[in-house]
């Protein structure tokens, strides 16, 4: 798929922690200093991440709907447990912490500028409670619009509802936005299922593609989107 020959979308919608955010490399520092205080070298920050992330995704879709500050402590909690090293409060806390301070990538500011700039309107939608999220924005120069979370949408992605809400907040239908993203597995899961267009930024990190779709372009850092949206004619 491509988006020659779609219209200009009059609001882009974006992922936050991984599309703007640096969340892997914040997680991975975070999740090093909890290894580190704990003393514990059998264990390295990669396989705690990868516990960590099956564990938040799955309590993600299952009910109750949590807040991300309780979510992601007790999957926290969870693999330490799983991978036999001891859960304190202090972890979750830590982590809770550290993820508003997390910076943007070093394209971010001055893409989101010139994409102001073109006419766009800028909207985040993001797996993330408001207070949280409130830290990284606040980091990316004043351009982004608005901010929509799962708190405010009760509802994670890939979960449809959660960028029904967005669009209805906007004011705009699915074919009216492209949103741009890092996470194939909830991204591209939600354009799959949902049908709207979406941009892919692949920064290398081993993230695969779902067997059954590929984005409508695909992108090794966001300032790309930039030549990619002129040579739309949407500029």
């Amino acid at each position: 798929m491509t988006l020659t020959n779609t219209p200009r979308p009059e609001w882009l919608t974006f992922d936050c922690y991984g599309t703007l955010i640096q969340w892997d490399e914040g997680l991975k520092a975070v999740v090093g200093e909890i290894l580190s205080e704990k003393g514990e070298h059998h264990v390295d920050a990669n396989q705690l991440i990868e516990v960590y992330d099956r564990h938040e995704h799955r309590l993600e879709q299952t009910p109750p709907h949590r807040s991300f500050r309780e979510l992601s402590s007790l999957a926290l909690q969870l693999a330490l447990e799983e991978l036999g090293l001891p859960s304190l409060a202090e972890d979750s806390q830590r982590l809770a912490a550290a993820i508003p301070k997390m910076p943007p990538f070093a394209e971010v500011i001055e893409t989101l500028a010139q994409l102001k700039a073109m006419g766009f309107k800028l909207c985040i939608v993001s797996n993330t409670d408001d207070a949280i999220i409130a830290g990284n924005v606040a980091q990316l120069g004043g351009h982004i619009d608005r901010v929509i979370t799962a708190q405010q949408a009760g509802a994670y992605k890939p979960a449809p509802r959660l960028f029904d809400y967005a669009h209805e907040q906007l004011g705009v239908t699915r074919d009216e936005t492209v949103h741009v993203c890092a996470s194939p597995m909830l991204d591209h899961t939600a354009a799959r299922d949902m049908g709207f267009r979406c941009v892919w930024i692949d920064r290398g990190t081993g993230r695969q593609l779902l067997p059954d779709y590929r984005p409508d372009a695909t992108l090794s850092a966001l300032d790309h989107v930039l030549p990619l949206f002129k040579s739309l004619g949407w500029m």
